[in-house]
């Protein structure tokens, strides 16, 4: 997990994986540097690549579909640029057994861990902008997210569950939905959060446990959805994602 021991094996698989020979080896190793092992780290490099991410992706959705309001647009930009789907990537392109980790979080597992590696992706790009500018650095993320764009789903499928939900209950003028965290445990780099969603309206009551609070809310979110009425759901919206049965509150 360490590139600065084997330099020319590092920029030889960035060049396979983003298409991109370095001219100045320093960022890239900097790049793959993750805080925990020295000073010289990623952190202005994924801030800087985050930027240069989601402008390539956004041209790139722009070409691609253009009949499609800003609104669709942004909905799929944000599913090919989200933490997940980064992290995703990366394990695809092996990224993780090319990060130079400090000895806590190399035990810890880091070089698995989701927001790690969607952050060490996204300094690469950062790094590659700095060395070669924004034409390669944008010829990277059409290199690693091509696929991916080309099996995106339809915008409106990709509306978030909260989101669905509140369309639903908004076109009809009922109450909106209540969220609230009702707990959290384990230590702070592996939390679990719980949630509910009520729909006064309905009677409705949902519980969602998942990573993050947001998280926790959209699982709760969509397992309401499921038990709306299905003139009031409306066609299409019923979440194939959600994980257990949804409960209804007792009478």
């Amino acid at each position: 997990m360490n590139p600065q021991g084997r330099p020319d094996e590092i920029l030889k698989w960035v060049e396979g994986a983003f298409g991109h020979a370095f001219v100045r080896p320093a960022l890239c190793r900097a790049a793959l540097t993750h805080r925990s092992a020295g000073s010289d780290h990623n952190e202005r490099l994924e801030f800087l690549g985050d930027s240069v991410l989601n402008c390539s992706v956004a041209s790139m959705l722009f070409d691609a579909h253009p009949d499609a309001d800003e609104g669709a647009l942004s909905r799929l930009r944000a599913t090919l640029v989200s933490g997940e789907a980064l992290a995703e990537i990366a394990l695809e392109l092996g990224l993780g057994e090319h990060l130079h980790l400090g000895a806590g979080e190399l035990k810890s597992g880091g070089f698995r861990r989701a927001s790690i590696l969607a952050d060490t992706l996204e300094a690469i790009l950062g790094a590659i902008f700095l060395d070669s500018g924004f034409d390669a650095a944008a010829a990277g993320v059409r290199r690693i997210m091509g696929a991916r764009m080309s099996a995106l789903p339809a915008a409106e499928v990709l509306k978030d569950s909260k989101t669905r939900l509140q369309e639903a209950l908004q076109a009809r003028g009922l109450a909106l939905p209540v969220y609230a965290l009702t707990g959290a445990t384990g230590e702070s780099h592996a939390q679990s959060f719980t949630a509910t969603c009520e729909v006064p309206a309905f009677d409705i009551a949902t519980v969602g446990e998942a990573g993050s609070r947001r998280r926790a809310e959209q699982v709760a979110a969509a397992k309401a959805l499921d038990l709306l009425p299905r003139e009031v759901r409306g066609a299409g919206d019923r979440n194939p994602g959600a994980a257990s049965s949804p409960e209804r509150k007792p009478s």
